[in-house]
């Protein structure tokens, strides 16, 4: 673990990001030391950065932070946490802000290949996401709602969790963007009002995905879900898996599904192959 720069494992108790959650944070797969998708990661959070008024980020610092991190990772997990620094006590923001820049590696997660091939098992979360357009598609550190929807389960067999808004619209997954497919065209939430805006999402939207199917950003709710062709959840580690199961409705992991499964995959694998 990096902090500043330096190896520890520990900050400063008056830290912002541990006092009030304010700050951001990025997870990043790692294959075979190379961090996967590391340019929109670091313009994400360089943009996010802007929006809740952090100091402009060091980009090349950061870069070089990673690379030492990961040269020897071999396939892990990198989580960047950017905070605004120490200040004292209240929400008054310090006049001369030192951002911490927190950099640790993960062991990579063990996920079933049936995950990837036949679909996970998901369920609607009680839990409701407030509504906050200022902060809406930002990954910042708070993340209670989260934490709160995750709590919701224990089962094994369940892999995920699918949040709605307090307008009943589906927004996300605890750790995923959601997606359904209906008449060969791909649905997902605008994210305008809160929500997540991944980085596979992003990947999605802007690949050549768009020029064989249409997509489409607008508000849905659970019976679109329930009466989808296929959907699919997805994030920077897991990737894309399909939904086989979402409360009592089945489906398959449909053509679509699987041809962006392929897609992302020859996506990351070139990645790596112009990094080594």
């Amino acid at each position: 673990m990096l902090v500043n720069g330096e190896y520890k494992d520990t900050i400063a108790i008056m830290d912002r990001g541990f006092q009030y959650g304010d700050g951001l944070f990025e997870t990043i797969e790692v294959r075979q030391n190379t961090p996967i998708f590391l340019e929109q990661h670091l313009q994400r959070l360089s943009n996010d950065s802007r929006r809740i008024h952090l100091p402009m980020l060091d980009l090349e610092l950061l870069r070089s932070e990673i690379k030492q991190l990961c040269q020897n990772s071999g396939n892990a997990v990198l989580k960047i946490i950017i905070t605004r620094g120490s200040g004292g006590r209240g929400y008054r923001q310090p006049d001369d802000i030192q951002p911490t820049r927190i950099l640790s590696l993960y062991p990579f997660p063990d996920y079933p290949q049936n995950y990837y091939s036949d679909g996970i098992v998901a369920r609607i979360c009680d839990t409701r996401l407030g509504l906050n357009p200022i902060l809406a598609g930002i990954k910042h550190l708070n993340r209670v709602e989260q934490v709160m929807a995750r709590a919701e389960w224990n089962e094994a067999t369940i892999q995920e969790g699918i949040m709605l808004d307090i307008n009943r619209h589906v927004i996300e997954g605890t750790m995923t963007n959601v997606f359904y497919v209906k008449k060969k065209a791909l649905y997902t939430s605008p994210l305008k009002d809160c929500g997540i805006a991944g980085i596979i999402r992003s990947w999605i939207m802007e690949s050549q995905i768009r020029l064989l199917f249409p997509i489409f950003e607008q508000d849905f709710f659970i019976d679109d879900l329930f009466g989808a062709d296929e959907i699919f959840v997805c994030n920077s580690v897991i990737g894309i898996w399909g939904i086989r199961k979402l409360e009592k409705h089945r489906y398959t992991v449909g053509k679509i599904t699987k041809q962006l499964q392929l897609a992302l995959e020859n996506e990351k694998q070139k990645q790596v192959a112009l990094c080594n």
